[in-house]
């Protein structure tokens, strides 16, 4: 089978799972997909879908949009300084996991609300599905900001906020 032209994706792949210390197997388990699929990966044989490598990114902690970039599936010029803003905030050990997806979903917003395209990978909006993230600031009939609604001592939604409260 001829190498199709990946980039250096399967050679990367390689190197962040030994990076890991895990094994071609260990990494396909985490990963949800066979071990000889991710071994065909890895020297080239195969082009994994975007599904495949944000799996794999996510068994191995890192960005999912450097894979994407080595595949082949992003503009790498086009999309650099984004990716590059994501990959900062993802690495950043200062950071817990809720809030580096807190901050990534605040990041989108600000892009989508200029015009800007969010690039192909884990949204901080996935989090929606589980209630997590930045809370809605709640508006009055004009549209007006009021900020969030009153909170109740456990933190629970006490009801809407009136404007000029």
């Amino acid at each position: 089978m001829a190498s199709l032209n990946v980039g250096n994706l399967g050679e990367y792949l390689r190197e962040q799972r030994r990076n890991a210390q895990l094994s071609l197997r260990q990494l396909a388990d985490a990963a949800g997909v066979s071990n000889p699929y991710l071994s065909q990966i890895e020297r080239g044989l195969r082009k994994p879908s975007a599904e495949v490598l944000q799996q794999v990114a996510k068994a191995l902690r890192i960005s999912a949009e450097t894979l994407y970039v080595r595949a082949g599936i992003l503009d790498a010029e086009r999309d650099r300084e984004e990716i590059e803003t994501r990959a900062v905030i993802l690495a950043d050990p200062t950071l817990n996991e809720r809030q580096k997806q807190v901050l990534l979903q605040i990041y989108e917003s600000f892009r989508k609300e200029n015009g800007f395209e969010v690039v192909i990978g884990e949204s901080a909006s996935e989090d929606a599905d589980t209630g997590e993230g930045v809370e809605d600031d709640a508006t009055d009939d004009a549209g007006k900001d009021v900020g969030p609604g009153p909170r109740t001592a456990d933190g629970s939604d006490a009801g809407p906020r009136q404007a000029g409260r």
